[in-house]
Parts: structure tokens; C-alpha cells; sequence
């Protein structure tokens, strides 16, 4: 079976599909608990890791088109997505990995990421990223991912066979010709016990999750880090 062509925004679905109105408004609600749960001052910067080249998804970059204070978001990312600054002026756009961020330590107030955590690879690179957000935060990062025991997988709209082992389920998105998300470097899916195993190796933070959800069950997971002695 030929591959299917994967988008910017590591997504099968076509941009006027329900799936895509049904994640523009999942992610309005995840910000709108960012900002009841933070409550960001005017003057604090916030870093915003994986922002996207593409502008057909209304859910692409939502936090830099919702965030109110938009001179004080650096918007990193992998993709170019310079076009932000001009879309929203007073947004900085900085190319960035999220396994080596190339700010100082506690470089932000605020640290921002949606639907990332589940595209940089192995445990441990995901561990390496939710590190890496921690050093360059100074009071608090806001992590969300798809919760892999939701029953449709985001991504490829597939149902259940994600919640196979793993290497099963890698092999049944290849016989689906599915290849792109086969790769572990392209889609690991998280459960809440994985994010809190990485929460324990950070004695110096404070961590709470504030799920999001869609028809009854939690369809994104959301790590709330607090950094311990911040104000």
C-alpha cells in the first residue's frame, strides 16, 4: 500500500474537516486552562516551542493568534514560521530544537508546547525535551500531547490500534502504508504515568496535570510545571 503524504502540521486530515474543528476547539480550551491556571502578567516573555509552517489548519499556532500580550512570545520551532512576526506583530520567531534549546538558563517566565512531546523521538528524548523546557523556564511551563489511550489516534484518525504494543501497532500503520508514523523519531505517544516518571527525575518542580477532554474521555494530557520558591 502506498504511503500516505504527511502535512506540516504532522496530520492527515484535509483543513475544513471535523477533525480539524474539533481541534481548533480542544486547543482553545487547553488555552483558556493555560491562562486560568498561570495567569501571565503583561511584562512576562513566554517561549512558545513548536510553532508551524502551516497556515491551513485553524488550530496551527493558536497560541501565538490567542495570547493577548504578543510583543512578550518568542515562537520556536524547526518549521519556518517567520511569517508569525508579520501576522502577529511583536511575536519573535527563532528557529529551535526542542532537544537543545539555544536560550540561557530560566530565559523566560514562561514556557508553552502543544503536540509536541510526541515527535521528538524515543522516552528519552522526551525526557530530554521536558528538561530542556524546564531549564529555560523561570516560573512555569505548560506541556500538552495527545493521550495515547484516547481511542482515535489524532494524527492518522485510525482508531484503537494505537493502543497495541507498540511494535504491533508500527507494523499495522505500515501494512495501512501509514510508514511516517510508523517511525518512532515521528510519533510516540504518551500516557499520564510516562509524563509523571519524568516529572519525579525534577525534585526541584512542582508538577499537575489538567487533562483536556472530548466526548468523556481525556483526549490530550497537560503537564503543569511550577517551578518550587518562583513568584
Amino acid at each position: 500500500m502506498a504511503s500516505k503524504t504527511v502535512n506540516a502540521q504532522y496530520n492527515l486530515a484535509a483543513p475544513e474537516s471535523l477533525a480539524v474543528r474539533i481541534a481548533t476547539r480542544v486547543r482553545g480550551q487547553m488555552f483558556d486552562a493555560f491562562m486560568a491556571r498561570l495567569r501571565p502578567r503583561a511584562e512576562e516573555t513566554v517561549l512558545d516551542i513548536g510553532v508551524t509552517s502551516d497556515q491551513s489548519y485553524t488550530s496551527s499556532n493558536y497560541f501565538e493568534l490567542l495570547y493577548p500580550y504578543k510583543g512578550r512570545i518568542t515562537a520556536a520551532g524547526i518549521d519556518d514560521a517567520k511569517f508569525l512576526e508579520t501576522l502577529y506583530p511583536g511575536v519573535t520567531f527563532a528557529f529551535a530544537n526542542a532537544l537543545d534549546l539555544p536560550f540561557a538558563d530560566q530565559s523566560f517566565d514562561l514556557v508553552h508546547s502543544s503536540a509536541v512531546l510526541e515527535h521528538v523521538g524515543s522516552f528519552a528524548n522526551q525526557a530530554q525535551m521536558v528538561a530542556e523546557t524546564l531549564r529555560v523556564a523561570r516560573r512555569a511551563v505548560y506541556l500538552t500531547t495527545p493521550n495515547r489511550w484516547f481511542p482515535i489516534e489524532f494524527h492518522t484518525q485510525v482508531p484503537l490500534l494505537h493502543w497495541l504494543p507498540k511494535p504491533q501497532c508500527r507494523a499495522l500503520f505500515r501494512l495501512l502504508g501509514l510508514d511516517f508514523f510508523a517511525e518512532e523519531a515521528n510519533l510516540n505517544l504518551m500516557t499520564t504515568a510516562e509524563l509523571a516518571e519524568i516529572g519525579r527525575q525534577h525534585p526541584g518542580w512542582s508538577f499537575s496535570f489538567a487533562p483536556a477532554y472530548l466526548w468523556g474521555w481525556k483526549s490530550n494530557l497537560v503537564l503543569v510545571g511550577e517551578r518550587r520558591g518562583a513568584i
